[in-house]
């Protein structure tokens, strides 16, 4: 299992939130616990594999979104924390 974190600029309410969580589904059909937080300026989710990041990046981008950084990191066997 693998978590993706991004840093996300724009976001301003929880309506943003529910925008980047649409598009991360959208783009990530495989997305779960998908998860934003206009406050931080995080989105965050789950993936079996490692995610596309130009995709990801373009899906965000359409709704208006910018992705400043993105990072990917494999779960071996831990708990994730959210």
């Amino acid at each position: 299992m693998y978590k993706t974190t991004m840093q996300i600029d724009g976001m301003m309410c929880g309506m943003c939130e529910a925008h980047i969580n649409d598009a991360v589904r959208k783009a990530i059909p495989g997305a779960k616990k998908v998860k934003s937080s206009h406050k931080k300026g995080v989105s965050s989710f789950l993936t079996e594999e490692v995610p596309d990041e130009l995709v990801l990046k373009e899906a965000i981008q359409e709704t208006g979104y910018k992705v400043i950084s993105m990072e990917t990191e494999e779960n071996r066997g831990g708990l994730w924390i959210f």
